[in-house]
């Protein structure tokens, strides 16, 4: 007997699927706490940096980086426009 004349068998065909687990069962949650926590500490401490190199410049050199950055969001703000037709 060949394949094609085999009857089908039903559990077969109504077995389901084995559930869909989004957090594997080898992982640790703890290490993903970590890694947050680390991302969030360095962001913090750039974003400190950042702010302490930007009070010490010139007030001719905020005013520069003042128009750049409100270009910047300008031309943002029409893509977005653009894009809504807004």
């Amino acid at each position: 007997m060949t394949d094609i004349f085999k009857p089908i068998n039903d559990d077969r065909n109504n077995a389901q699927a084995p559930a869909y687990d989004p957090v594997p069962s080898g992982s640790e949650p703890a290490n993903e706490t970590g890694r947050t926590l680390l991302v969030g500490l360095l962001g913090g401490v750039l974003s400190a940096a950042g702010y302490l190199v930007y009070s010490r410049l010139p007030d001719d050199q905020k005013d520069k980086l003042h128009a750049q950055v409100r270009t910047l969001v300008e031309s943002r703000v029409n893509e977005l426009r653009g894009r809504f037709n807004i």
